[in-house]
């Protein structure tokens, strides 16, 4: 059986060392995804005191270039620290991530709790939870040895390379249009890099957001209002040079920056 607590214990140890995490020991390697995400509860419990609460979440693998890239077919999520979250115009410290990424999100904000008790939840039933949109940078960090030969449970219990996120303004969810029709475009250093749109997230951002809420509610847990959600990227990752100055532009809902200085 696995060591939850010893497993979890490792994977807080590099994440505070910033040193990459390579196959935990045999006896620490969850054995499934569901042992991994409760490693993962363990490690947001051992990282609060460094990085702060938990202020939301992310949403891996919704897109087909995701789960092609990362070769994993289906969503997986990891926690958002609140020291992780910054504004549009962050200007970020490339050496304080391992290998760090970013990727371009629809990002939902939540307004009302999506309480455990109510499930199952579908894409219509969790609209009206939804308080506002915001144009999203997720912040990746490729932590580890080899991710290709750690596998999604050893991925998900290290919150599924998740390293903070920097948000735009926030638009009330009824001026927002369609979310199939948002186009985001990743820039970098001023030249387009990734192209993606709405639809490409499971279909549609809701799809994504209702798959989270499902699974939280199958651990008992429930989506809060107040957190931030990133539904999934509309394009691959980009991996990043100290200097290099991110833009993601997605249409209705704007745009957001950042630059990773060396």
């Amino acid at each position: 059986m696995t060591n939850i607590a010893a497993a979890a214990n490792i994977v807080a140890a590099a994440r505070r060392t910033r040193t990459r995490l390579g196959s935990l020991l045999p006896d620490n390697a969850p054995q499934d995804e569901a042992e991994g995400y409760r490693i993962q509860d363990c490690v947001h419990t051992l990282l609060s005191a460094d990085f702060g609460a938990q202020a939301g979440h992310k949403i891996g693998c919704t897109s087909a270039v995701m789960q092609t890239y990362l070769g994993i077919p289906h969503p997986c999520s990891g926690g958002i620290f609140a020291s992780g979250v910054h504004a549009s115009g962050a200007s970020l410290r490339h050496d304080d991530y391992v290998r760090v990424g970013v990727e371009c999100e629809i990002g939902v904000r939540i307004g009302r709790d999506l309480s455990a008790a109510a499930a199952p939840f579908t894409a219509d039933g969790v609209v009206d939870a939804i308080d506002a949109y915001l144009p999203a940078i997720e912040i990746v960090d490729d932590r580890y040895a080899d991710w290709r030969t750690l596998g999604a449970p050893t991925l998900i219990a290290d919150d599924f390379f998740a390293a903070g996120c920097v948000l735009g303004a926030p638009r009330a969810r009824a001026q927002v249009p369609d979310l199939l029709s948002v186009v985001g475009r990743a820039v970098i250093n001023g030249i387009e890099v990734g192209c993606g749109t709405g639809a490409d997230v499971l279909g549609h951002p809701h799809q994504a957001l209702a798959w989270l809420a499902n699974h939280l509610a199958g651990q008992g847990n429930s989506l809060r209002a107040g957190e931030i959600v990133l539904t999934g990227s509309l394009v691959q990752t980009v991996w990043l040079s100290a200097g290099d100055a991110v833009v993601m532009e997605l249409s209705g809902l704007g745009r957001v920056a950042a630059d990773f200085r060396g």
